[in-house]
């Protein structure tokens, strides 16, 4: 685990919804510098937050990032992108596009600034996930989440030789732009982030962000049914454990 107190940390997606939340959380927890990345960064206030240009999807883009960024010890995978569709309607072009961001451009990232996590001592990697990597029916954006989740676990395994602890993070909705045409009840980014950080600095590996997420991860272990949703009052719930709520 790595300290965020005078730490140099890296947000992808920082000028943003939650990726903005993370910088301005790492700051307010004692980061040095805070690079806070976007396709076309915008100047910043704040001489400890760094505006860095970042196209995930773009191989040449994230190496210039990583000559950049020699310094980081905390790397927060934050970029992603949605895509509202049933998975039966989705064209597989359609799904590869979005992988690309959600996935291959996590990969991307997380290759590049490896050997920088190491240089400096190991570090932190932080990948934001969602409960939709458990949920049924969270159509194509659930399918690249849970291919994350599952990358994650991996190169949790693939870094622990040279120190870096990796975190994933599962979150329900959060309130961003991506959220913002959604009528539920949402989390609060600078609260889930400040968290997340808290979290990851005490040494986690897992951080289940709310009770969305903690209970679509304890209904992994039961039957598939279990894992689809419904919305009740705005609020995520478990389908068939919300109709046994009702007639009881």
């Amino acid at each position: 685990m790595t300290s965020i107190s005078g730490s140099t940390v890296l947000v992808t997606g920082g000028q943003r919804g939650l990726g903005k939340a993370f910088v301005e959380a790492a700051i307010d927890l004692g980061a040095a510098t805070v690079y806070a990345t976007a396709r076309r960064p915008q100047p910043s206030a704040d001489p400890r937050v760094v505006p860095l240009a970042l196209e995930v999807t773009d191989p040449s883009s994230v190496a210039a990032l990583a000559d950049q960024a020699r310094d980081v010890s905390i790397l927060v995978n934050n970029a992603g992108a949605t895509l509202r569709k049933r998975l039966i309607d989705t064209t597989v072009d359609e799904l590869r596009d979005l992988l690309e961001t959600n996935l291959f451009g996590v990969l991307r990232v997380t290759q590049a600034l490896a050997p920088t996590l190491a240089a400096n001592g190991g570090g932190t990697l932080i990948n934001i996930h969602s409960a939709m990597s458990w949920i049924a029916g969270a159509g194509p954006y659930g399918v690249t989440k849970a291919a994350l989740w599952s990358a994650t676990n991996s190169l949790r395994i693939d870094l622990a030789a040279q120190g870096t602890q990796v975190v994933g993070v599962h979150l329900g909705y959060t309130e961003t732009d991506m959220t913002a045409i959604l009528d539920v009840v949402k989390n609060d980014p600078r609260e889930l982030a400040h968290a997340v950080l808290v979290a990851a600095e005490n040494g986690q590996t897992e951080v289940l962000s709310d009770e969305v997420s903690r209970h679509f991860k304890a209904a992994l272990s039961g039957p598939v049914e279990g894992l689809e949703f419904t919305l009740v009052d705005g609020k995520v719930v478990g389908k068939h454990a919300s109709a046994a709520a009702r007639r009881a």
